[in-house]
């Protein structure tokens, strides 16, 4: 993460700074999120040689989902509530499979292009996880933990 957060600065980035060991980079930039996404991808390609889809979110987007919370008076474990951010709009098609995935008592809410699951039993067996976490729903996706996305919010009002 040090060697990103160079990669980062030495581009032209302010204010970089990660979180945890899992691709959560907090910075300052003067492009479009949509810009910001594909210069960074471009960078990580370059410099380590990964192709790596890149989500980006403004502290105002972080703050919307956090506001919104749609499953916070039933997600009462935030490691097992999780936001997926979407790089576009979840196509139809995917969102049905989700929702034909979901076993009870997991919820699940698509609002705009975030996915919140509620995942009481965990994420090992679920098989709506599986499709949450897999490479075909049709969009670039990333996702969280309630916990890290309450972090990510609270760091990115401190930059």
């Amino acid at each position: 993460m040090a060697t990103l957060r160079k990669v980062l600065a030495d581009a032209g980035f302010d204010d970089v700074r990660t979180h945890l060991q899992s691709g959560n980079v907090l910075l300052s930039s003067k492009t479009k999120p949509e810009q910001t996404a594909r210069k960074c991808e471009r960078l990580i390609e370059d410099e380590f040689g990964l192709q790596i889809d890149v989500v980006v979110r403004t502290p105002a987007d972080l703050a919307r989902v956090v506001k919104l919370n749609p499953l916070g008076k039933v997600a009462t474990d935030p490691k097992r509530y999780q936001v997926s951010f979407l790089g576009g709009e979840l196509p139809a098609a995917s969102r049905r499979k989700l929702e034909e995935a979901i076993e009870e008592p997991e919820q699940l809410v698509v609002s705009g292009s975030e996915i919140y699951g509620w995942h009481p039993k965990g994420v090992a067996r679920s098989k709506l996880w599986g499709r949450l976490a897999g490479r075909d729903l049709g969009v670039t996706a990333t996702a969280r933990n309630w916990t890290t996305v309450a972090k990510l919010l609270e760091l990115a009002d401190e930059g």
